[in-house]
């Protein structure tokens, strides 16, 4: 084997093992990221991705709005996405607060405490999450409190009849299987279609007044 084939095979090993000590380093940094999003930020954690999937949530609301040329705004609505994604935001640390204590107070996995937990979500969680969603909504539109406050009795018995078809099957999967430290983010994933449902309710009976006065000037 000549000096020059040598050479150029030792270049290779070397570009080589330098490829796999970057891919090496990419993982064990990613994987330090990762300990850190679900372990001492967590809070941090679940408190983005509860905005960011509330804002991904109307996002697609939206663009159905639109498909349907139903749609409150000739373009997309930034500002309605931005309102959600910041109640989004403001949702997050009770959910995570409350899961803690969930798991805290009812630490085991068997059936009857499962049933306990759904229920806990179902009468406690779900009520509280649901009135602040359409008050941190409502004022952030610039409606009144008292405004706020009809728009979520006026909305809320087809948001808890929805609330009780989607999450006492889904937190059955989530107190049985998912880690405490996913817990929330395992929700959230799941409540991106809830928050589609949630972003038409919002919103539903202002398209329909835009459609009606378009339909009027017609």
């Amino acid at each position: 084997m000549s000096l020059s084939s040598l050479s150029i095979s030792g270049k290779f090993c070397s570009f080589s093992l330098g490829k796999r000590c970057c891919y090496g380093n990419m993982l064990k940094h990613a994987r330090y990221i990762w300990s850190k999003l679900f372990g001492r930020y967590l809070w941090v954690t679940n408190t983005v991705s509860s905005g960011g999937l509330l804002a991904i949530g109307d996002g697609i609301q939206q663009q159905i709005e639109h498909v349907q040329g139903i749609s409150i705004t000739p373009g997309y609505d930034w500002g309605r996405t931005g309102r959600l994604f910041l109640v989004g935001l403001s949702l997050g640390p009770p959910h995570h607060i409350f899961y803690l204590w969930l798991d805290k107070v009812l630490p085991k996995r068997n059936p009857k405490v499962i049933f306990k937990k759904i229920m806990a979500d179902q009468f406690l969680a779900a009520p509280f999450f649901a009135v602040n969603f359409f008050i941190g909504a409502g004022l952030l539109e610039g409606k009144s409190l008292s405004g706020s406050w009809q728009e979520f009795k006026a909305k809320f018995p087809t948001v808890y009849a929805f609330d009780w078809l989607i999450w006492p099957p889904t937190q059955t999967l989530n107190f049985y299987f998912v880690p405490a430290m996913y817990r929330v983010l395992y929700i959230n994933v799941i409540t991106v279609v809830w928050d589609v449902f949630l972003s038409y309710m919002k919103h539903k009976d202002q398209v329909a007044q835009k459609n009606t006065i378009k339909h009027d000037r017609e």
